[in-house]
């Protein structure tokens, strides 16, 4: 597996753990349509969260950093397909951003909610 591909498993992996451990239920992941992909979608108490994962090997600058505004815009329309592809009732959403660390002694993760 390249490096870059590690990060990234390890990253996607990470986050979820994040949400699990705290009583998330998980709804997608790597969820892909013509519009895009989603890297996580996660439930609890009748908010559906709308995850976008970014993952470094290397703190030089926050992971959080890489969701542009046109990054958001396009994690929006990417949630909207999903919504009208799986006939989601309406319910409360919240986009979130998970900004992991990989290093030596396992990942920090740090989910901004709410992000945009």
């Amino acid at each position: 597996m390249r490096s870059r591909d590690r990060v990234w498993h390890e990253g996607e992996r990470a986050a979820w753990g994040w949400y699990w451990e705290r009583g998330y239920r998980l709804v997608a992941r790597n969820w892909r349509s013509r519009v895009g992909e989603l890297d996580l979608v996660v439930e609890r108490g009748g908010t559906l969260v709308f995850c976008e994962v970014k993952a470094r090997a290397s703190a030089l600058a926050g992971p959080f950093d890489a969701v542009t505004p046109a990054k958001q815009r396009k994690v929006r329309a990417v949630a909207e397909a999903f919504l009208l592809a799986t006939g989601t009732g309406p319910q409360a959403c919240r986009f979130d951003v998970a900004s992991v660390v990989l290093g030596r002694r396992g990942a920090r993760v740090h989910v901004f909610e709410d992000a945009f």
